[in-house]
């Protein structure tokens, strides 16, 4: 019974080193990139295709799931939300309700979903797929810095993708959702749109561009952290991208958690 508990005891200590150890693997990975983004900026032309082609792929060709998903989220507050509250005479709360949800609460996660599932699996794969290949250590051979070449662009790519693409859902949203609620409901377009400007806060918007910043930067390394982790196997290839999809979950929610609590605390 004794040997048991050690067992596990030790099992428990050897995963939270193992957790400690991986954190500062990743903090160690993250700095990296940082200090590269300034050389990629001064002299990193050559790989400015790659962050346009990573701009392409994550923002604009996210934009039809995102306007699906900005109009039925949209339609969804105000169809259901107005009748319940005009129940209650309380009508003017339906403008700070979508607000709040579109711009500032579901509008950022749901952003950082899709491109988690559509851009983190694509980049963990594709770097995975170039360390197998052994095609980072041609780079380095020939002396280029397979992190400005490589991770920078993709890291920049995502992260300025997510704020454009967060800030297209929540303007569909508020726009877009409320065209269709017309067949709905009977709120004048002067009412509506009086209302959304009377409850628009820049508070709101910068707490919104904060968490596509933060979820961007933590799925872009995520993804590229997870990606350049394979050894030589090509089963690993598959296995980083579903470890980056989860990680990049995890991450994003946390990260929204504290920012959602630090906003209630101002």
């Amino acid at each position: 019974m004794l040997g048991a508990v050690k067992n596990f005891a030790g099992g428990i200590g050897a995963r939270t080193l193992g957790g400690f150890e991986e954190v500062k693997y990743s903090v160690g990975f993250f700095g990296k990139i940082c200090r590269s983004v300034f050389s990629f900026v001064l002299r990193g032309r050559v790989s400015y295709r790659i962050l346009i082609m990573q701009i392409l792929f994550t923002f604009v060709e996210a934009l039809l799931i995102s306007s699906l998903l900005a109009l039925g989220i949209g339609c969804a507050v105000i169809v259901m939300g107005y009748p319940f509250l005009a129940g209650f005479s309380q009508e003017s709360l339906i403008y700070p309700l979508i607000t709040a949800v579109i711009m500032r609460e579901l509008g950022p996660l749901l952003t950082a979903f899709i491109i988690i599932a559509r851009s983190g699996t694509a980049i963990a794969t594709e770097v995975a797929g170039m360390v197998v290949s052994s095609e980072i250590e041609a780079y380095v051979s020939v002396g280029i810095d397979p992190i400005e070449h490589i991770a920078v662009p993709r890291f920049l790519g995502v992260t300025v993708s997510l704020m454009l693409l967060n800030i297209y859902f929540s303007l569909f949203g508020l726009v877009g959702s409320y065209c269709v609620s017309l067949f709905f409901t009977s709120i004048a377009p002067s009412e509506y749109f009086a209302g959304i400007l009377q409850n628009f806060s820049i508070v709101d918007l910068f707490f919104s561009l904060l968490k596509s910043f933060v979820f961007g930067v933590a799925i872009a390394t995520t993804a590229l952290l997870q990606g350049f982790s394979v050894e030589r196997s090509m089963t690993e290839i598959p296995v980083a991208g579903l470890r980056a999809v989860g990680k990049s979950f995890g991450s994003c929610i946390f990260a929204d958690v504290l920012l959602t609590v630090l906003f209630y605390l101002m």
